[in-house]
């Protein structure tokens, strides 16, 4: 494995728990896959739909989110929200990835 593709594996891994969190915090707010994914980017949390929707029907299946479809429109849609427990865990999440920051930026940086 290059250099660039051990690189590209930890940043991967590092952001998924990320994205988790930004979805449960932006669906507080309803809102659709397609558009999630533009906000999420929009905000720095660059991810793919192959990535998202699976998360999505995850966090549902776990009782994180709620869903409904809306078929208003001409194209039905599936607006996702975050359920109680889901905002329980971002607030979980949101404490403990501050924690995770302050003891990083404790670390002796490289010189």
């Amino acid at each position: 494995m290059s250099e660039t593709e051990s690189l590209d594996t930890h940043l991967q891994e590092l952001r998924r728990g990320t994205v988790v969190l930004a979805c449960l915090r932006l669906l507080r707010t309803p809102g659709y896959g397609y558009g999630l994914l533009q906000e999420l980017d929009r905000r720095g949390f660059t991810t793919d739909a192959n990535t998202l929707y699976p998360l999505l029907r995850r966090l549902e299946k776990q009782g994180h989110l709620v869903s409904e479809w809306n078929t208003d429109e001409s194209r039905p849609r599936k607006f996702y929200r975050t359920s109680d427990a889901g905002a329980r865990l971002a607030r979980t999440l949101t404490d403990d990835l501050r924690a995770i920051t302050t003891a990083v930026d404790a670390l002796p940086e490289e010189s």
